[in-house]
Parts: C-alpha cells; structure tokens; sequence
C-alpha cells in the first residue's frame, strides 16, 4: 500500500454522485473522533489531469472541512484501481435478495408475454370462427333438402316443386 502524504483539501475535486451521499451526523461523529484522536485512516484520491478527485473518504474530508483543515492525509491510487469499494454486494443476503428480485421480475415478465399471447390467440380464434360461420339463410346441413344433395345435378325450379309435392316437403 502506498505511503499516506498530506493533499490541500481545495484541490480535491468531488463527484457529484458522491456529494448526494453525504450524511451530517456521521461527519459530526468523525469531526468529533478526530478532534480527540485525530485522522486515523487515509482518503483516497486519483490525479484526473491537474486536479485530484475524491474515490473514497467523503465523511473524512468533509469532517476535515468542518474543523477548518486546510490539508487532509490521503493515498494516490492509479486510476485503474480507483474503483469505489462495493458497499452493499459485499454482504451474501444483499446479493441473494438481487439475484432473488431479478428472478422474480423474470418470471413477472414470462407471465405477462404468455398471457398476452393467450389474448392474442383467443382474439385470433374468434375472428377466425366468425369468418367460417355460414352467411344467413345458407344452411350448413347436407339433409336440408332431399333433392339437393351434394352429388346431384342442378334441376330446373318445377322439377324440384314437384319432387318436393311427392316427398312431402315443403316448397
């Protein structure tokens, strides 16, 4: 690990993702704890160009503020490792609740495709028998006149009232 050397606090740049997270009453705690026993622990900091930008330490350097530092102990890490630490992934039960959650939602969303797919079938399905339903007045059964059946020859208007007299049907 690097040598902890002192960085004026002006110079430390701090993103705007990392100001959001400030919390008052642990700044007051570390101001109070270094009041008694000073900076026990180094931030860290990485060079972007001519300026420092704050990876880790917000409370730190924020307490250092508030007790009217002007410089503030500090780690230079190499921007390839100025990664922030992971705070919560680092327990298990956090990452199982993810993964649990990540499941849950995939199985919300299959079930919403499969219920829109049984709507679009279903919708399918009806326009479908609509358009195979009989046109009125046609009828669908091959007995609906004894003279015409499907195999029989097209018969002139008297034929047919008089095979319907002889039959007994009604014309």
């Amino acid at each position: 690990m690097p040598k902890p050397e002192s960085f004026p606090i002006e110079k430390i740049f701090v993103p705007t993702k990392q100001k959001k997270a400030i919390k008052p009453e642990t700044v007051a705690e570390i101001a109070e704890s270094m009041l008694d026993i000073g900076q026990q622990e180094p931030i860290s900091v990485r060079l972007d160009g001519d300026r420092l930008v704050l990876v880790e330490g917000l409370h730190r350097l924020e307490a250092c503020k508030a007790l009217g530092e002007t410089t503030i102990l500090g780690v230079l890490v190499p921007a390839e490792l100025a990664q922030p630490k992971p705070q919560l992934a680092e327990r298990p039960e956090v990452e199982a609740e993810r993964v649990k959650m990540a499941r849950l939602k995939q199985l919300r969303l299959e079930k919403e495709a499969a219920e829109a797919s049984t709507a679009a079938l279903k919708s399918a399905g009806a326009t479908e028998a609509a358009r195979t339903r009989p046109t009125k007045g046609v009828r669908d059964t091959p007995k609906a006149s004894p003279g015409r059946t499907a195999g029989s020859a097209r018969q002139s208007l008297s034929d047919w009232i008089t095979q319907q007299k002889g039959s007994g049907g009604r014309y």
